[in-house]
């Protein structure tokens, strides 16, 4: 250390006191720092201000640079949702969306009218109980005439005579039930033949509505009925069929046979007071003899889909009961 300050001027010598040199620093000097090219450059004392970390986590500086997105990349943020381009084609994806939900509603009203099947299913608890009463026993109830406000039929829920869906479809569920625990009694019971049961139940309710639109057709019938109409009258049975095979599983097949007689002449008797205010002319419907070919096929017409659900009622439950 001492050599070094004798080679120095007295300034330089001063100068190297605050600073001291260690034998080490003087045998092995380090190299002089190149400045990479970008960096800032070097404060008036020759020395950087701040460390360089670029070069010891090169890892971070491109880690970072990938998170910017189109920042990075010298895009704005919204300069994708501004392309012309894309609000184009959003605009066109949304109005193909919307024309095609318009085509399948169009398609699917002419088959299934979804907005008026809310109708049909307009019930209440007091309506069902009504209704299930009036199927069950028909015979003291006068006033068969559905009501009307303003051209259209109210509610079920208003009025009993008014066709429902409700419970047709719930009878059908609960039938395929009851089937089920009634071959389950018998130890026959499968998925499979459990199936067979249902499906087969529902084509034959297909076929004898579609049967009964032939009909009308070839009878020329002015009818307000539709066909959501006839399936409601044609389901109706299935509360006599529950009926019968339940008491058939609790008291015996004597007690089968007497409750579906009894469900059967109900139903008949309910279908044709209830057909007749719809196929019938006015005069035929109150009573009064009324000549005519045209009216005689309407009333064999009506005559024939009452007698028609006794004879499914037998066939789809008899097997049940042993």
């Amino acid at each position: 250390m001492l050599r070094v300050l004798l080679h120095l001027s007295p300034v330089d010598s001063l100068h190297y006191i605050f600073l001291p040199l260690t034998l080490d620093e003087l045998h092995n000097p380090k190299e002089p720092k190149m400045r990479l090219r970008n960096t800032p450059v070097d404060g008036p004392g020759g020395s950087q201000l701040f460390e360089d970390t670029s070069a010891t986590a090169p890892g971070s500086h491109s880690g970072f640079s990938n998170q910017q997105g189109p920042q990075a990349a010298g895009y704005p943020p919204q300069s994708i949702l501004s392309d012309p381009m894309s609000n184009l084609a959003m605009a066109y994806g949304t109005s193909l969306a919307s024309q095609g939900r318009e085509i399948m509603d169009k398609n699917l009203n002419r088959f299934i009218p979804i907005s008026k099947l809310k109708y049909y299913f307009a019930v209440d608890t007091l309506y069902v109980g009504k209704k299930l009463g009036l199927l069950v026993f028909p015979y003291m109830h006068e006033n068969w005439e559905v009501n009307y406000q303003q051209d259209t039929p109210v509610a079920p829920r208003f009025d009993v005579n008014a066709p429902d869906l409700y419970i047709p479809a719930m009878g059908f569920i609960t039938y395929v039930l009851v089937a089920g625990l009634a071959l389950g009694t018998q130890n026959r019971f499968s998925p499979e033949l459990l199936g067979v049961q249902a499906s087969s139940t529902l084509v034959w309710l297909i076929m004898e509505v579609l049967a009964v639109l032939l009909s009308l057709y070839l009878v020329t019938v002015n009818t307000d009925l539709t066909t959501i109409d006839l399936l409601a009258f044609s389901g109706y049975k299935y509360v006599g069929m529950i009926i019968g095979v339940v008491a058939g599983l609790l008291f015996g097949r004597l007690a089968y046979y007497l409750s579906l007689l009894w469900c059967c002449v109900a139903i008949f008797v309910f279908t044709i007071r209830t057909l007749r205010l719809k196929l019938l002319s006015e005069s035929a419907a109150e009573g009064r003899l009324v000549r005519g070919t045209r009216n005689q096929l309407r009333m064999y017409l009506t005559m024939t889909i009452a007698a028609a659900q006794p004879i499914f009622m037998y066939w789809f439950t008899y097997h049940l009961v042993r």
